[in-house]
């Protein structure tokens, strides 16, 4: 089983997004052995759910992101994960900091996923978009290393 690991700053929005998108890609692209799980590098909403706006925009897309709870990432978790993602260069700069690793830090997508906490709903499904985006190219990526 290879594990991916999807970050952002509390794990209530752009991380969970891209968990609950990109595990359902990969479930219908019949990938089975990679195992997505997503944390935050603050602490500050552990064990919340995720956002309501966040969650709302996944419905609207036909997405469930009910069962999420939010988790602080652990660097001892480096060790144990295969690829870590970053929703943005922030977060990529700050894992990187908590030590070297042999599991590749890379960004989600090819650019910063912003935040959309402080803005209008309208944010969340613009980030989904780029998230839903993204998440199409790890499928094919997380395929051809099989």
């Amino acid at each position: 089983m290879r594990r991916v690991e999807i970050v952002c700053s509390g794990n209530i929005c752009r991380s969970p997004i891209g968990e609950v998108v990109l595990r359902a890609k990969l479930a219908a692209a019949g990938i089975d052995d990679v195992e997505v799980t997503s944390s935050g590098t603050g602490g500050w909403h552990v064990g919340d759910p995720m956002d309501p706006r966040a969650a709302a925009a996944l419905r609207r897309r036909g997405y469930d992101g009910s069962a999420h709870r939010a988790r602080q990432f652990r660097p001892g978790w480096l060790a144990e994960r295969d690829l870590v993602l970053a929703m943005d260069s922030g977060h990529l700069s700050a894992l990187t900091r908590r030590g070297r690793a042999a599991v590749p830090i890379q960004l989600f997508a090819d650019v910063d996923v912003p935040d959309p906490y402080y803005g209008d709903d309208d944010g969340f499904d613009d980030v989904l978009a780029q998230i839903e985006k993204a998440a199409d190219a790890w499928v094919d990526r997380l395929r051809t290393r099989a």
